[in-house]
């Protein structure tokens, strides 16, 4: 993993990415995998994080993530635009 952030941060140097914007798209990053990986749960996500909830909420403000657009993504598809995978239904019922 330091071999990959090593070559990002190169990468983004080399790109003219400022210091600031590079913190700036970290933080958004991971605080997004953070509540991703607790399902949009913000108190769930602060305590991971070592942090109070109201401080994830005005942080995720600041750097303009929206909770509602996490969660939009996590959740099922509609019925009508699911996979239907009928070769394994019916071996399914035949077996």
């Amino acid at each position: 993993m330091k071999r990959e952030l090593d070559s990002l941060v190169t990468q983004m140097h080399s790109s003219g990415v400022s210091y600031e914007e590079a913190v700036r798209s970290f933080k958004r990053q991971y605080l997004r995998e953070v509540l991703v990986a607790h399902k949009g749960n913000q108190c769930k996500a602060a305590e991971e994080l070592g942090m109070h909830r109201n401080t994830l909420s005005r942080t995720m403000a600041e750097l303009g993530l929206d909770l509602a657009d996490i969660r939009a993504g996590l959740k099922r598809p509609p019925r009508s635009e699911r996979p239907v995978f009928s070769v394994y239904r019916q071996g399914y019922r035949q077996g």
